[in-house]
């Protein structure tokens, strides 16, 4: 590592120290520094514990777990000067651990760590923030064997890096970070660059391979979801058609968690959620731009008294200034995966959808010609819009 001097137009070479000269520990200086700024490690990931030892009939613990952006756990194992012998067999048994993790044990694992760094802060919300999914029923975590290994030490032993490349060759993902301090006079500085695989090859490494594996096990994990969902569909479609309600007798029953019916006018429809933990029915506003979406919600929330008095009790308003639709709804905690639930679902679903379509079809009308009044005044700021 050099230092620029813009003065003399000259670069200094900073002088290349370990980690026990300086006296720094792995515990208290490599691990904070990584868990206080995990981007260190090139990509952004949600540190959830540290010193982790919920591991049974072990004292074992992991140095840091983390999730990445496609909600697998990270295993993060820091050495200081030396890689040792053992780290990658470490690593390992940790990775192996951890495969064994549900949802709801990571979720628990994370909210005791918030409870001693973050005491106000929601293991829910922030790991939804963090996968950018709406609710924790859409978020996907620690699936099959794709627990990711990563390694960070200023040296790496021949047979730690050799072992390394024999793993990423049977497709176990392991990443090998070089720390390296530095010092001019009272300054320490650090550099830390991904050794194994190198950048640069890693794409040409592992981009058939992960495509491959990729579409393969998203159709192993979907195929059984889609099935669940088309015939619970099947099930809630036949109790629409008993119940008289026709808004969905043009609807088939689809592989996806929800099904759509229109209102008559264009974005503006109904929708029928069906999640793993609850039920929903949704009254949906998407009609154009962001704005336009906003102005409708708040003409019916004037109205909310009306309309919850049609429908015969309170929903839930959800403008949702962050996202470009807003949605009004009801629902109802279940347990979808038990099929012995399914029918009281789909009367649920049956009879609060047909009270939504009784409260909203009164405001169709209004929303039509504000929708218009809308198109009017776009195209008359800008005639470029219009027809």
């Amino acid at each position: 590592m050099f230092r620029i001097d813009q003065t003399t137009n000259r670069i200094i070479k900073l002088s290349e120290v370990s980690f026990s000269e300086l006296r720094f520990t792995e515990r208290h200086h490599l691990q904070e520094w990584i868990a206080n700024q995990p981007d260190v490690l090139g990509e952004d990931l949600l540190i959830i514990q540290k010193e982790f030892d919920g591991f049974d009939d072990t004292k074992e613990r992991l140095d840091l777990l983390a999730l990445d952006k496609a909600g697998r756990l990270v295993i993060i194992e820091n050495k200081l000067d030396d890689s040792g012998k053992d780290v990658v067999w470490q690593a390992l048994k940790y990775a192996s651990y951890c495969s064994t993790l549900s949802k709801s044990g990571i979720l628990k694992i994370f909210q005791l760590y918030l409870e001693k760094n973050a005491p106000e802060a929601s293991a829910e919300k922030l790991i939804c923030e963090f996968l950018g999914k709406e609710t924790i029923d859409d978020v996907v975590l620690n699936i099959g064997n794709e627990q990711r290994l990563v390694m960070v030490a200023a040296k790496f032993r021949k047979e730690v890096t050799s072992t390394v490349l024999w793993l990423m060759k049977h497709r176990i993902s392991v990443t090998c970070f070089q720390a390296t301090p530095f010092r001019e006079g009272d300054n320490v500085f650090l550099t830390v660059k991904q050794v194994i695989p190198l950048p640069e090859a890693e794409e040409l490494m592992i981009g058939i391979s992960e495509k491959e594996d990729e579409e393969q096990s998203a159709e192993l994990r979907q195929a059984a979801r889609h099935q669940m969902r088309t015939e619970f569909w099947h099930a809630a479609l036949a109790a629409l058609k008993e119940a008289n309600v026709t808004l969905f007798d043009k609807v088939s029953p689809g592989r996806d968690h929800w099904l759509s019916a229109g209102s008559g006018v264009s974005g503006i429809g109904y929708s029928l959620i069906f999640n793993r933990n609850e039920i929903r029915v949704e009254f949906t506003i998407d009609v154009g731009s962001k704005e336009s979406n906003k102005l409708l919600f708040d003409e019916l929330f004037a109205r909310k008294a009306e309309v919850e008095l049609s429908f015969g009790s309170q929903l839930n308003w959800r403008r949702m200034d962050d996202k470009k639709v807003s949605i009004i709804q009801t629902d109802s905690p279940c347990d979808g995966h038990d099929r012995s639930n399914w029918p009281a679902m789909a009367q649920w679903l049956a009879c609060n959808i047909a009270k939504l379509e009784k409260a909203f079809s009164k405001e169709i009308p209004s929303l039509r010609n504000s929708i218009k009044l809308l198109q009017a005044q776009q195209s008359a700021a800008d005639p470029s819009t219009a027809n």
